[in-house]
């Protein structure tokens, strides 16, 4: 680009008029220009990119807090062979948790001043490093306001210096004889956290199945930069927050199924007493035997009494929420539902179910509140119990306050630094093509297909009443389970036929093409180019199905174009995948994918020091080092110099005047 003139930035004097409110001098404009340019020259921040958590907080909670091991590398590289293993082993664990870690230290230590003394000096070695591809500015932000200056001191003065030894000596030695020093540590270790990890990107799924979605929110509502792309299970989540009673059903059923009910009743204290009694009336005598939930999250948490109750309680929703979604079916026949009502079909007298002129034997005909004159009628003690729980859910602050962060922070896609991130599918043709998909008697294919349903989700919870609102909401429940979703792109879910049924052949959910077709470069490179992204190191990055690496499957696909990181964070997919997850790590060398063994407990971590055990991949190694010039931060901060140039020209040439302080 030329360098600007009076005549080329005359259409843009109003923008300039703006802008200079900012910079109201040369002098000030100047200085911010050349801040910029030194920021495009800093290697890039590390990006973290994790999916499918599925409520596992303290696994995921550990892999932020040692920034899937790049905490262990920096500190095998500092320290090298100048500490034992044990002694690197129990600084890592106190940067990780540094308030429960004290704590055990005090208790066995016989002169805890000269431990401060060793511990505060690694501790700035450790903040040096991670801190040193950052600004002095954006270190700055990241501090503790209480502990701001002296942090600064000892992170850009050197001990090593003659004259600075004495200095950097006397700080920590006052730090230490003014009892701040816990504090202090605490401070160090948080701050290393945070510059670990510059972005963090969730690849959708932060709900079901595990024991702490809410915390997980809470993390992440705390937490200093993030972005998430919608899955299936938050959409689902979104929608009862919403008040789709469909997608209420559907997120209590998944919870009952999972014996979790901390999620709803301790993070959003969901009232499920309604429901336990309706539960304990109906299916009295009934054993439920096919509802018995899984048990990997609550085993030896929950008595005998309880997990009756529990199994009751997942029945009554499961048939509640075949009526609901019955219900959603006749009201949107171009939803193309109309196979997935299959109440109607089973024969009580016979105890079977017919469909496509086959029967199959039912696994449970007791169904007390289904008349097989009216199956998807809904009793009126259903009805009463649905209300109770609509209410529950409206009335939730908790809830509203993790959607919200959902909306503010969470897209159904995001394009940054030259990867597309999307949770699960891009409904394609056999042929590869995007789909042509109709939404309320419009049609949406790639990108737009996207957009619309991002849209739409937002609908659903921000508008006022309405048809457009309505419909968003049913829509939202048609993402979840709908065949064109591109949150899910199966022919069907298979909720009834995987209760009720043993034929495995009819519960079986076929995937869209995409989840084929995506083993081709060239489809990828399709995809990518839909959203604007091109380039030699360009990727698509997906969760949703799990990578079964006990069985050889890889995450890296299309000649590297795609990456599928779901390694199974969820222990309930850690018998299918052989692991328990990945994360990748974009740095300034290139990309890098770690794979992670399954994450015993907080508790042993801190006492035991067990880390969890990680292997690094490289997926891309680039022989130049990235830096933020090169990334879509940098193109924004390269703009903004450019327009920074146009109002020195234009202060120099007197289009625009300088503000006085006087």
């Amino acid at each position: 680009m030329s360098n600007p003139t009076p005549e080329t930035i005359l259409g843009d004097l109003r923008y300039l008029q703006l802008l200079s409110r900012s910079f109201p001098t040369i002098a000030e404009a100047s200085t911010e220009i050349i801040n910029l340019e030194a920021i495009l020259n800093l290697p890039k921040g590390t990006e973290h990119f994790l999916t499918d958590i599925h409520g596992e907080y303290e696994a995921f909670q550990h892999v932020l807090k040692n920034g899937s091991g790049s905490v262990k590398r920096k500190v095998n590289e500092i320290f090298g062979h100048t500490l034992r293993e044990n002694e690197k082993k129990e600084l890592c664990t106190l940067i990780y948790y540094p308030e429960e870690k004290l704590q055990l230290v005090k208790a066995q230590e016989t002169d805890i001043d000269d431990w401060y003394l060793i511990t505060l000096n690694q501790l700035v070695c450790v903040c040096q490093n991670v801190s040193s591809k950052y600004t002095r500015s954006k270190v700055r932000k990241a501090l503790p306001r209480e502990f701001s200056y002296i942090i600064q001191e000892l992170l850009h003065e050197s001990s090593v210096e003659p004259n600075k030894h004495a200095y950097i000596h006397v700080i920590i030695s006052t730090i230490i004889s003014t009892r701040r020093a816990d504090d202090f540590i605490i401070a160090l270790c948080n701050l290393i956290q945070r510059l670990t990890i510059d972005s963090l990107h969730i690849v959708g799924d932060i709900y079901d199945r595990g024991p702490g979605a809410h915390i997980i929110m809470d993390t992440l509502y705390n937490y200093h930069n993030f972005d998430v792309q919608w899955g299936n299970h938050d959409i689902l989540w979104m929608g009862a927050a919403s008040g789709n009673e469909a997608s209420m059903a559907n997120v209590i059923r998944m919870s009952m199924r999972y014996a979790n009910l901390a999620t709803l009743e301790d993070g959003y204290g969901i009232n499920l007493l309604p429901l336990a009694t309706f539960a304990m009336e109906a299916y009295a005598n009934d054993p439920c035997t096919i509802f018995t939930p899984k048990l990997t999250f609550a085993d030896g948490d929950y008595n005998e009494k309880t997990l009756r109750l529990i199994t009751q309680m997942h029945k009554a929703i499961t048939i509640i929420q075949l009526k609901l979604e019955a219900a959603i079916i006749d009201r949107r026949p171009d939803f193309g539902m109309t196979d997935r009502k299959l109440l109607h079909r089973i024969d009580f007298e016979r105890g079977v179910f017919v469909y496509d002129g086959k029967e199959y034997p039912m696994r449970d005909t007791h169904l007390p509140t289904v008349d097989p004159a009216d199956p998807y009628r809904l009793t009126d003690e259903e009805r009463q119990l649905m209300d109770k729980l609509r209410a529950s859910f409206m009335n939730s602050e908790k809830l509203k306050k993790h959607i919200r962060c959902l909306f503010t922070y969470g897209s159904m896609y995001l394009v940054c630094n030259g990867n597309l991130l999307f949770h699960a599918s891009m409904p394609l043709n056999e042929d590869g093509t995007f789909k042509q998909v109709n939404i309320g008697g419009h049609t949406f294919a790639g990108k737009a297909l996207l957009d619309r349903t991002d849209q739409l989700i937002r609908t659903a919870y921000f508008d006022e009443e309405g048809e457009e609102k309505q419909f968003a909401l049913d829509y939202v429940w048609y993402l979840w389970c709908g065949a064109d979703s591109p949150a899910f792109d199966k022919e069907k879910m298979a909720t009834f036929e995987r209760y009720f049924l043993d034929d495995k052949a009819i519960a079986k959910e076929n995937k869209g093409w995409y989840y084929t077709l995506r083993n081709r470069a060239d489809v990828c490179d399709y995809i990518l180019r839909e959203f604007g992204v091109t380039g030699q190191h360009s990727h698509i990055i997906n969760g949703h199905v799990p990578v079964k690496t006990i069985k050889g499957e890889q995450p890296i696909k299309a000649d590297g174009k795609l990456l599928v990181i779901d390694g199974g964070f969820s222990k309930a997919y850690q018998p299918e995948t052989g692991i328990a997850g990945y994360t990748l790590v974009y740095h300034s060398h290139g990309l890098q994918l770690v794979q992670h063994e399954p994450f015993q407990s907080r508790q042993t971590a801190i006492e035991e020091g067990q880390d969890i055990k990680s292997t690094a991949f490289v997926v891309e190694f680039t022989s130049q080092r990235m830096m933020v010039k090169d990334t879509d931060k940098g193109q924004e901060l390269v703009t903004q110099i450019r327009d920074l140039e146009k109002l020195l020209v234009a202060y120099r040439t007197g289009l625009i005047k300088e503000k006085s302080y006087l």
